[in-house]
């Protein structure tokens, strides 16, 4: 296995997202290896007043909506956590395309491992993030790990 020296957790502000951080939050102690956890936000728009009819129900747009909120809480918790107990972690926040966002961060800090969460996904998350991971591991110039819950 590589040494790595930089590595870059994509959250995507989701409850899986939560045990891609812990997994970077390890390799990165083991490795001596610097963090950095870049937050996808690829919905910056309320669900409710973009839903087509008949697209996904209101009870489905609310539930997402509320597992956002929530996912955000504990991720927030978990890094301000380790950041209390002296590991240093870097964050970024970007609503913009998130491949281009992901590449541009991976070549400016020389990142060697992304890791990021691989999951099932549910109907609202399919059209968001629909073939991201996809793109990511065909783009990207370093090693990535795919996190399973």
């Amino acid at each position: 296995m590589e040494n790595f020296k930089h590595i870059l957790v994509i959250s995507r502000m989701i409850p899986y997202s939560r045990q891609a951080i812990k997994v970077g939050i390890s390799l990165a102690r083991k490795y001596d290896a610097k963090l950095m956890v870049l937050h996808l936000v690829t919905n910056p728009v309320d669900l409710m007043a973009v839903n087509a009819p008949g697209l996904f129900p209101d009870e489905e747009c609310n539930k997402y909506n509320s597992s956002l909120q929530e996912a955000e809480e504990q991720l927030d918790k978990v890094i301000k956590q380790e950041i209390r107990d002296g590991f240093p972690i870097k964050e970024l926040t970007s609503n913009r395309d998130p491949l281009e966002v992901i590449v541009k961060v991976v070549n400016e800090e020389n990142i060697d491992l992304i890791v990021v969460s691989s999951h099932e996904e549910g109907r609202i998350e399919h059209a968001l993030f629909g073939g991201e991971n996809d793109a990511i591991i065909r783009k990207m110039p370093c090693s990535i790990m795919l996190v399973k819950k």
